[in-house]
C-alpha cells in the first residue's frame, strides 16, 4: 500500500518577488523593502538594542538589573563597544542601500519646519506628491545616520580615555548622553509610526509588502509611480 507524498503548498509570489525586488505590483500587493534592506534594517534594530541594554546599566545604576541579562555588569562594559561598532556598520550599509531614495526633492524643504511639526503631532496632510517615503522619514533618516556618527565618535573616546584630553572627555560624555537619549525620543516615535499608528506599514519590515490601499492612502506620488493609477480615484 503506498502513501502519497503530502504536497507543498506553492510559495507565496508577492514574498517570492520580494527577496530581490522592490517597487513592484504583485497581485494587490507592492513590494517595498526587498529581503536585503529589510535584514540590514533587522541588524540594525538588534544592534541598537544591543547597545541600549548593555549601556544602561554603565550609564546609571538604576538599570543594573540589565547587566544580569548579559552576564553582568563587567561584560557589558566589554561588548558594548563592539556592539556599537556593529551598529554603527549596519547603519552606514543601511545608508548606501537607502540613499538614492532618500534624497530630498525641492518642493520638500517645508519638512524642515512646519510640515514636521504637523507630522508629529500626527496631523493628516493632504500631499498627492508624497512618494516612497515623505520629508519626514527622509529627515529621521539622515539624522539617525548622524546620531549613529555622534555615538560611534564619542564612545571611541570612552572607550580609550587616556588618550584624550579631560576637557575633550567630558564633551564626549555629554555628547554621548544626549546623543543616545535623542535617539531613544525618536525610535520610539518610529515604532509608534510603524505599528499602531500607521496600521499596515510593520509588514513592509516583515513581509517586505504594503497593499495597494496603504500606498494609495500614506505614498499616492510612489502608489501612482508604481502602477501607473491615478490615487484619488475611487
Amino acid at each position: 500500500m503506498s502513501t502519497a507524498a503530502p504536497s507543498r503548498r506553492p510559495m507565496d509570489p508577492a514574498v517570492l518577488v520580494a527577496r530581490n525586488k522592490e517597487d513592484v505590483l504583485v497581485g494587490d500587493e507592492i513590494i517595498r523593502h526587498k529581503l536585503s534592506s529589510r535584514v540590514v534594517h533587522w541588524i540594525v534594530a538588534v544592534t541598537f538594542f544591543g547597545c541600549v541594554f548593555t549601556g544602561m546599566p554603565i550609564w546609571t545604576p538604576v538599570f543594573q538589573w540589565m547587566a544580569h541579562l548579559f552576564g553582568g555588569l563587567t561584560v557589558c562594559r566589554v561588548i558594548h563597544p563592539y556592539l556599537g561598532i556593529a551598529f554603527f556598520l549596519a547603519i552606514l550599509f543601511e545608508i548606501f542601500d537607502w540613499a538614492s531614495d532618500m534624497k530630498f526633492r525641492p518642493d520638500e524643504k517645508g519638512w524642515w519646519g512646519p510640515k514636521l511639526i504637523r507630522y508629529m503631532r500626527w496631523e493628516e496632510m493632504d500631499d498627492e506628491t508624497v512618494g516612497k517615503y515623505n520629508g519626514g522619514q527622509k529627515l529621521f533618516f539622515w539624522t539617525a545616520g548622524l546620531g549613529a556618527l555622534g555615538l560611534l565618535l564619542s564612545g571611541l573616546m570612552m572607550w580609550f580615555p587616556q588618550s584624550f584630553p579631560k576637557v575633550l572627555m567630558q564633551l564626549a560624555y555629554l555628547i554621548h548622553d544626549v546623543t543616545f537619549i535623542l535617539f531613544m525620543v525618536a525610535i520610539v516615535f518610529h515604532i509608534y509610526l510603524g505599528t499602531s499608528a500607521e496600521p499596515g506599514t510593520f509588514r513592509s519590515m516583515t513581509r517586505g509588502t504594503v497593499t495597494r490601499k496603504w500606498a494609495r492612502l500614506h505614498h499616492p506620488g510612489w502608489y501612482r509611480q508604481v502602477t501607473g493609477e491615478d490615487p484619488r480615484r475611487p
